[in-house]
């Protein structure tokens, strides 16, 4: 018997919303390249998409978060050196070029797992020690980074 594991719907505070939207185009892109490999659609094509997505969202979201977000926790925390240790692993997954297909294999994965980890973990226990001031700093510099353009090539459909 398949058992589907249903979480209940995150409440995130209105600072920490913009990021959970670029979360949430982060698992689109997930389902994306997932769908794309299913249909066994040229590498290539999936790739020039992942690769718009990482320079024009991914880049500007993961640099938002190191330097605006994991602070509030303190550079030795653990969470805050998984979360840059799994930025790291994820930018050599799109700059991988000798073997695409299982990066995107490896990225559809990670990336998944990482967006889960700090919705789920990471984003609440910041706004468990975030202070009002520091939050609303927050929401004064950071805005939702995830551009969503008509793509041209939907492989995925």
């Amino acid at each position: 018997m398949n058992k589907t594991v249903k979480y209940a719907p995150i409440k995130r505070g209105i600072a920490l919303k913009p990021l959970s939207r670029d979360h949430h185009h982060g698992l689109l892109l997930c389902w994306k390249i997932r769908t794309g490999l299913k249909k066994e659609i040229d590498t290539a094509r999936i790739k020039k998409f992942t690769d718009w997505f990482f320079n024009n969202n991914l880049v500007n979201h993961f640099s938002d978060e190191e330097e605006l977000i994991f602070p509030l926790l303190g550079s030795n925390h653990e969470y805050v050196r998984k979360a840059v240790a799994e930025h790291r692993r994820l930018k050599r997954l799109f700059e991988d070029t000798v073997d695409p297909r299982r990066s995107l294999s490896l990225i559809e994965e990670e990336l998944e797992r990482h967006i889960r980890f700090e919705e789920r973990i990471m984003f609440p226990a910041i706004e468990r020690v975030a202070s009002e001031k520091e939050l609303s700093l927050i929401m004064a510099i950071h805005t939702e980074t995830t551009k969503v353009e008509d793509w041209g090539d939907p492989f995925w459909i």
